[in-house]
């Protein structure tokens, strides 16, 4: 029953007050359509230069004071930091001297046990010995593209990607072929087989679960094909399942490391998005790629805060994580409705926004003429932040895309802020 409440609110025919139930909505507001065409990016291989565009446009929203709709985080007000403080309090008060040297580069077997039970829930078999925790997913996505590249070799990722898989790229001298992306079930593997043969890669990065930033997921018949295609062509799979767990449905979507049974997939994860951002704790189960992995950890970072680790580690045993979640969800799942409901109202005509059942971002096409550079310069002197859809293209593609963060309630202040950028928009496209 919730289910039909929940679509016939996403279509704006009814709505619900706190505490109160659900209503009529008086009129009916048609909602903006979804992006239907699957990307089709040249597919040629070209060396990485984007570091400074998404330095330029992150440093300039790195502050409390700016509307955050180009955020990569959700609210940290949503986060449970005080009880994980408690946590971690308890846990260095019962610290044993030898532990801050036990297990440095794979990290605490405390932390290394919860996130192996974690995967057991979800119908994976992965022993604590197979993980290794790291500071974020950042660093286990750069440490798993180390361990199977080289300067010069060429990594096929999503058109459009996360920019952090194109900074990565670049920073390790790595070149980038993207790979046409549906903006509802992800990569197309066709294309993803013919660029395999094409450019033989030493490694592919998909994001299969609420992608960032189009928000697209992998039916899993396509997450198993996909796994049977990698280990067929024997190319590792680097796996960023950051936003797994933020699903709107009834049950998480399962990661593609489900379906491998050779050790193909190196599978990315953090708590950074569920849990604790600052904390940067992160981990990767590298399947057949784990002592390469772990020596890229031992000669870079050699080893990951303990102090946070352990904190994490007696959080999860309490309990109380789930709860968190849940609320977390459901919170989110409130938030992209209210965002959308609001562009329905500030956008421009022919503007089409993404309908993501899990994270927090929002893929949205302006109409064609709308340069969303121009529309981010114009917003951040507004005081608002924009994702330009530029920085997810090696090829500087999306140049009339945006991406939109809904980890925030929509307050009247986040709802101006909608409003000036729709109308920002509307005098770009005249």
């Amino acid at each position: 029953m919730f289910e039909a409440y929940y679509l016939l609110e996403a279509k704006g025919l009814i709505h619900s007050k706190n505490r109160s139930g659900h209503y009529v909505s008086q009129a009916a507001k048609a909602l903006p359509p979804e992006p239907e065409a699957t990307s089709r990016p040249d597919g040629q291989a070209r060396p990485v230069v984007i570091g400074e565009l998404v330095l330029g446009i992150l440093e300039s929203a790195m502050t409390r004071d700016v509307v955050p709709l180009g955020s990569a985080f959700p609210s940290p007000l949503y986060f449970p930091l005080a009880r994980l403080g408690r946590a971690t309090s308890a846990a260095i008060a019962d610290l044993d001297p030898w532990s801050t040297v036990d297990d440095l580069a794979p990290g605490s077997n405390a932390l290394r046990q919860q996130i192996a039970l974690r995967y057991l829930v979800d119908g994976i078999k992965i022993g604590p010995e197979q993980i290794v925790v790291t500071n974020g997913a950042m660093e286990a996505l750069n440490l798993c593209l180390a361990a199977v590249c080289q300067p010069g070799d060429t990594v096929l990722v999503e058109s459009p990607c996360f920019y952090v898989c194109l900074q990565a790229l670049e920073r390790l001298g790595l070149h980038a072929v993207e790979v046409a992306t549906d903006p509802r079930e992800g990569i197309d593997l066709a294309a993803l087989e013919a660029a395999i043969v094409r450019h033989r890669p030493k490694a592919c990065w998909v994001m299969t679960n609420f992608q960032n930033p189009l928000g697209s997921s992998m039916p899993e018949a396509k997450k198993q094909a996909l796994v049977e295609l990698v280990t067929r062509h024997r190319l590792p799979l680097v796996e960023d399942d950051v936003y797994g767990e933020l699903y709107f449905d009834n049950r998480r979507p399962a990661p593609t490391k489900r379906f491998d049974r050779e050790g193909w997939v190196m599978h990315c994860s953090s708590f950074s998005k569920t849990l604790a951002p600052g904390y940067r704790v992160g981990w990767v189960s590298p399947g057949r790629f784990l002592r390469e992995v772990t020596y890229q950890k031992l000669t870079t970072s050699l080893a990951t805060a303990l102090p946070v680790q352990l904190g994490i580690a007696r959080y999860l045993e309490r309990g109380s994580h789930e709860k968190h979640l849940r609320e977390l969800r459901l919170t989110l799942r409130k938030n992209r409705d209210d965002y959308i409901d609001a562009m329905s109202r500030h956008f421009p005509s022919g503007t089409k926004v993404s309908r993501p059942a899990g994270g927090y971002f929002l893929w949205v096409e302006m109409p064609e003429d709308v340069d969303t550079i121009a529309l981010h310069r114009t917003a951040m002197d507004a005081g608002i932040s924009l994702a330009p859809g530029v920085m997810f293209s090696a090829s500087r593609g999306f140049g009339a895309s945006v991406r939109i963060n809904y980890g925030h309630p929509l307050t009247t202040r986040v709802d101006a802020a909608l409003q000036t950028v729709g109308r920002a928009a509307m005098r770009l496209s005249k």
